[in-house]
Formats: C-alpha cells, structure tokens, sequence
C-alpha cells in the first residue's frame, strides 16, 4: 500500500514581485506580503540565503544578489540593486526598518520563555506520545530548546535536509550530472550512458540523438546499433517500499524521472523499466534524425575505447537541492545519495549511500547518535535520525563559513506559498510567509524542520518530529503551531 505523500503545489514564486502579484490578485493575502517580505529580507540580511538555482523563476536569484550587497548588517539591503535583480516590493523597507528597530531595543528571548511557550504545545495528543524537538539560534550554534532532542526517531521527508547537506559537502554547489552519448571505434553502436541524472528530459534526450545523428552522418555509417550503460549505480534499483507512485525505480538512467502522466512532481505512476524506455526513445529520436537504427536497444557498457560524442549536463547541484526539498522530491534525493556516494569512492547503492552520507555528516559535525540513513529519501520506515540532527544541519547552513550548504535553506518550502508548504498555513495562524521548512509525512509519522526569524532578529532553526500520530492533518496543524510560536513575541 502506498504512503501517503506530500502535498505539492506550484514552483516557488517569483521573489518580491511574485508575492505582490499575488496580493493584487487576492486582497487577502496582503498581509502575506508584509509579512513574507520582511522574514525573507531580514533572512537575506542575515546571510542565511546566499546560493540559487537557475530552476527558480527568480526568487532565489533575487536571494543571492542581496546576500552579495556589502552592507548586510543590521538589516535588509534596500540602497542599491544589482543589474537584473528583482526589486523588492515597496512595503519592504518600511517594514524591515521596523524590523530592525525591533531588534535593537528588544532583549534576547530566554530559554525558559521558550520551554513555556513549546511545551504546552508539544504535548498534543494529534503529536503522539513522544515527539521530539529542538531549536537552535543560527547564530550562536547555541541549542535554546531541547525535548528528547537527541532520541533518534523516524523522520520521514525530513531526512532530505541530511541528504542534500551530505551532498552539498561533498560535491559542491556547481557540481553537474552528465549524460553522455559514446560511439563504438568502429562507428557501428551507440551507447547511452546515464550518470544518475532523474532530471533528464525528453527534450534533452532529443538534443543528445540529434548531436549524435550529425556525428554519425560525418563519419558515414550508414545504420548503427543502440546500447545502454546503467552501470554507474549498482544494487537493487527498487526501493525498500516496492512498486510505487512515489519514486520510480533508481536506476542512472531515466527520463522525466520515469513519469508516466506528464507531471513533474507528486505522485505518479511510474516506468518499471525507465533505463529501457529511456534508450527505446533515444532510437526513435535517432530514426527521426535521419539514422538507420538495426535492432532492438541492449543493455551494455560501451566498448574501452568509444569516444564521447554528445553530452548533456543537469542543472547545477545547489538548483536539484532546491527542487529536492521544495517539492519533496524523492526520486532526485536518492540519486543525490548515490552521487555523495561515489564521490566517497563507495558502492552507488541504498548500503553504499548510507555510509557515505553518515561520513558527510560526521564531518560536518553533526550530532550521529543513533542515526540511520538506510535511503535518501525517507520513504524507509527504518531511517532514524534525531531533532538535533537537523536543526544542526539547518544552522551548519546558515554558517557564513559554510556558503556551499546555503540551498538547503533557499529550498525549503515557503509557508502557504511554494513546495509542500503551499497548502498550509492558509487560515490566521500566523505563520504565512513566516516559516520556512521541509514537511515529512509517513502513515503515523509527521515532521517539520526549517527556519524562522523570531521576534528578536534571530535566525532559528527548529526540528520537530513525532510518531504514532493519529491523525495525520491534526498532527500537520499542531507540528505548524508550534514553527508559528517561534515567530511571535513571548507572552
């Protein structure tokens, strides 16, 4: 039976200009714009968003090139603007000036109004009977709230934070996947090679057949074989789960992420064989191009000394981090995995990935105690990791000596605007535009870990997982009153 998943809705918004559009288009969102607004500047201002991806329609753009301002204390950069940045909306500087009066005039929260104002909270029955949290200042590293913060628990979606953090560290931000297209030394057979790209398109796979037909064309061959090489990961392709909507078999070669219906996120059904169907399309795309195509394509890595005739390359890593965390996709976190583990010289495989993003980890100093990252996805039941865990990854990518981890924090969903986030917080609890965290959700597991600003200026970083949860949507609205609670003034 499938679990259930999480909610997508549609990419991230344009930045400044997409939220006002927004409000102009429905007046009840204008107070999401203040709000949503003033948190992302005052993050920005803080250097807790720094890298963007080219898959964002210009949100997190707008967020590197005020990262970049040199006058990023003491609150947002409103002064100059960046050739082809985008503006901020004009309530902005009102209210981040207030913003940062606020912070200077108002003492730092203590420890015990916090444990007063989560605990309550924490004890929800919708959040069973032992949830866990912790809250951390970005800033200070320091841990300002604690509740079984240590115990491992099943984190569901969650675990995304550690695989993509992992990932980051190891590969860095630029790091791009390659397909490539080989061509036998006799020019009789062309080899399609996946690198572990879920992200190729059809298009893409179109541009490679047709670079490789003009190759073909110029050195004559009159009609080619066509092979496949998925050799780049190894062990079992299906995920623990089994057959399901939520992720497509993990194999280094597939288009569309194996997506049968035409969507790019959420569930859907799924190719059982999307290296197979992935070098079926190449041929085609080939014949159409004008090449004689001999037989069926085969499963085979190409011969010592093929030569390289096309390449296509995914987008840079920090924009599949992004894509992975905002719309809680699956598929990309465990081919991130397999990537962390080949840079660590381990088997591209669900074993291999776990000891090589628990090694990450480590040297990110993250707190380990009885984690286990059996995939990277956080589909298995068996994953195991603890609040601190995340929290600390959170605020490891807030580190202004750490920039290469920032789109862990520029890719988690907005607060009722963008990824899993978007259907959320939508009523009058307070937190629209205000929190911004990846969602976990498993039958009897609920999670959310993200950041918020809280009154005083500061950057939080908060991880709050529970089990047995009876109600998965009562668990979602206590998990979302107590992100929310961050972000008000103590009573």
């Amino acid at each position: 039976m499938a679990e259930p998943v999480e909610r997508s809705s549609n990419w991230p918004l344009d930045t400044w200009g997409g939220l006002k559009d927004l409000a102009q288009r429905d007046t009840q969102h204008t107070w999401r714009l203040t709000a949503g607004s003033a948190v992302l500047g005052l993050v920005v201002a803080t250097g807790a968003v720094l890298a963007a991806g080219p898959w964002d329609n210009g949100q997190r753009k707008a967020e590197r090139q005020l990262a970049a301002a040199p006058d990023r204390t003491g609150g947002a950069h409103h002064g100059r603007t960046a050739p082809g940045a985008v503006e901020a909306a004009p309530s902005a500087p009102a209210v981040l000036d207030a913003l940062a009066a606020a912070v200077a005039r108002t003492a730092p929260q203590d420890a015990a109004r916090l444990r007063s104002t989560l605990a309550p909270l924490l004890a929800a029955p919708a959040l069973g009977k032992r949830p866990a949290a912790s809250v951390i200042d970005t800033a200070t590293g320091k841990q300002l709230y604690g509740h079984a913060a240590s115990a491992p628990r099943t984190p569901a979606s969650t675990v995304k934070i550690a695989t993509t953090a992992a990932a980051l560290s190891a590969l860095g931000p630029d790091h791009r996947i390659a397909t490539t297209v080989r061509l036998s030394p006799d020019s009789a057979t062309l080899t399609l090679v996946g690198g572990g790209d879920p992200t190729l398109t059809s298009s893409a796979l179109r541009s490679l057949a047709e670079t490789a037909a003009r190759t073909l064309r110029d050195a004559g061959a009159p009609a080619v074989r066509v092979a496949y090489d998925t050799s780049r990961y190894t062990g079992p392709a299906r995920h623990p789960i089994g057959p399901n909507d939520n992720i497509a078999p993990v194999t280094a070669l597939m288009v569309d992420e194996g997506r049968l219906d035409g969507t790019d996120r959420g569930p859907a059904p799924r190719s059982q064989d999307p290296a197979g169907d992935a070098a079926r399309a190449f041929a085609a795309h080939l014949e159409k191009a004008g090449v004689e195509v001999t037989g069926r394509p085969r499963h085979a890595q190409p011969p010592a000394k093929a030569r390289t005739v096309a390449t296509h390359r995914s987008a840079p890593l920090s924009a599949l981090v992004e894509r992975t965390l905002t719309n809680s996709d699956n598929d990309i976190a465990e081919a991130l995995a397999r990537q962390t583990a080949i840079a660590a010289g381990e088997s591209a495989d669900f074993a291999g990935a776990r000891r090589a993003v628990t090694a990450e980890l480590k040297k990110l100093k993250a707190p380990l105690t009885g984690a286990r990252l059996a995939d990277g996805s956080g589909l298995d039941r068996e994953d195991r990791v603890s609040a601190d865990l995340l929290a600390t990854l959170l605020a490891r990518a807030a580190d202004p000596e750490r920039p290469e981890l920032r789109p862990v924090l520029t890719g988690l969903p907005v607060a009722g605007f963008t990824g899993t986030l978007g259907g959320r917080y939508t009523g009058t609890s307070g937190g629209t535009g205000l929190i911004r965290a990846k969602t976990g959700t498993l039958t009897g597991v609920n999670s959310l870990a993200g950041t918020v600003v809280d009154p005083q200026g500061r950057l939080l970083a908060f991880a709050f997982l529970a089990s047995g949860t009876p109600s998965g949507p009562e668990a979602e609205s206590a998990l979302d009153a107590l992100a929310t609670a961050l972000s008000r003034p103590a009573r």
